[in-house]
């Protein structure tokens, strides 16, 4: 029985992770669930999954929690401290990190400290402090396992093989909902229209971020971090029908390919039962009925922000520290109506190029950076008026 702590829980990752829990009792245990502010389906999960532990984000709903289930064992944690005190917690085999933004750094890092192995869907603490993370999981021996498609799938292709005979590492985006639009009608394109992703349901952040392309952006620098690729091993291709999630080309020419159905449960079932594959059914995919596979090169015009996600890759040192905090503010901006879809990357360009990049020496650096870089998108974003 594998024991797991859900950072995310009402998530859409963390929501697809108890689907698969559900799917085997008899090898799954949640231990800790760890959600926001959405106490209506934390408290439906409790009640299904029978946590020891859970952690909200504000105090006043934690004392709320507590109060309904006094008569329990369980514990009710608030805040930062109490989500690394749930984190702490024993027996822990598996945390699923799946809080979006520079948020889930700090528990992430916790549960490597301690030796815990991590399923990794908090892209942004990887972009970050990749180098710390990396170093902390090689000095606990803790297993860093990518919940991505795109990551997952780079995992499956290298299963060991040696770096040195990787030539290219290619990640497959679908293209968004604005792959097709004319390009003078991206800025007037609506929250709901950018929501609309044609492939995947995710969350509000990581759908606007595949609709500008970002969100490649940031797992071309995790993958860096992740495989220990350098920045010209690593590319994008655009693919709509999102069956390939990544290609490995070999020194040797050969090429292998990672294909599934458009599934999250998919590579997080892999990301739990690893090294095993445990049985499932329904998710098989039938290529009879693949019709056409399309791999098209990056509009850069069409897709800017990775451009900019490139530059930080190349860059490295205080840049994707830069472009993340720039990226998760711009896009909090458009998500509240106060700027347009192409203003996001306004936002971003001009963080960037107000920074002067430099090494990263500690955690506490990393921290101090994005709050910088905060300050500056939102002193900007006060000059910004919502162009129609």
């Amino acid at each position: 029985m594998k024991k797991i702590a859900i950072l995310g829980s009402t998530g859409s990752i963390g929501q697809n992770t108890l689907e698969v829990v559900r799917r085997f009792p008899d090898k799954l245990k949640v231990e800790v669930l760890v959600a926001g502010c959405n106490l209506n389906l934390l408290r439906q999960q409790i009640e299904e999954f029978h946590p020891r532990a859970v952690a909200v984000r504000a105090e006043e709903d934690a004392r709320q929690l507590r109060q309904e289930v006094k008569k329990t064992s369980l514990k009710v944690y608030a805040g930062e401290k109490g989500l690394e005190e749930v984190v702490c917690f024993p027996e822990i085999d598996l945390v699923v990190s799946a809080i979006t933004g520079v948020a889930g750094l700090k528990p992430t890092l916790k549960a490597l400290e301690l030796g815990v192995d991590v399923a990794l869907a908090n892209k942004e603490s990887m972009v970050v402090a990749g180098p710390f993370i990396k170093k902390i999981a090689a000095r606990t021996h803790a297993k860093i396992i990518p919940i991505d498609s795109e990551h997952s799938g780079i995992f499956q292709c290298l299963d060991g093989r040696p770096l040195k005979s990787v030539r290219k590492v290619y990640l497959t985006a679908s293209g968004g909902p604005f792959l097709r639009v004319p390009l003078e009608d991206l800025a007037n394109k609506s929250q709901s229209e950018a929501l609309a992703h044609p492939r995947w349901k995710m969350g509000k952040k990581v759908s606007i971020d595949s609709a500008t392309l970002m969100n490649k952006g940031l797992e071309l620098i995790e993958a860096r971090f992740l495989f220990d690729l350098r920045p010209e091993q690593l590319d994008v291709l655009i693919h709509p029908q999102s069956i390939v999630h990544a290609l490995v080309e070999f020194r040797d020419g050969s090429c292998l390919a990672q294909l599934s159905q458009t599934d999250m449960k998919i590579p997080i079932q892999y990301a739990l039962s690893y090294p095993e594959r445990w049985e499932t059914t329904g998710n098989s995919l039938d290529l009879s009925e693949v019709k056409n596979l399309e791999f098209l090169k990056v509009e850069e015009s069409r897709f800017p922000l990775l451009a900019l996600a490139r530059r930080a890759l190349e860059v490295g040192g205080s840049l994707p520290v830069v472009l993340n905090a720039a990226n998760e503010v711009a896009v909090e901006a458009f998500l509240e109506d106060n700027i347009n879809f192409r203003q996001i990357y306004e936002v971003v360009e001009y963080c960037l190029m107000q920074h002067s990049p430099r090494d990263i020496n500690s955690l506490d650096e990393v921290l101090d950076i994005d709050q910088e870089t905060r300050k500056l998108a939102r002193e900007f974003l006060k000059g910004k008026v919502k162009s129609k």
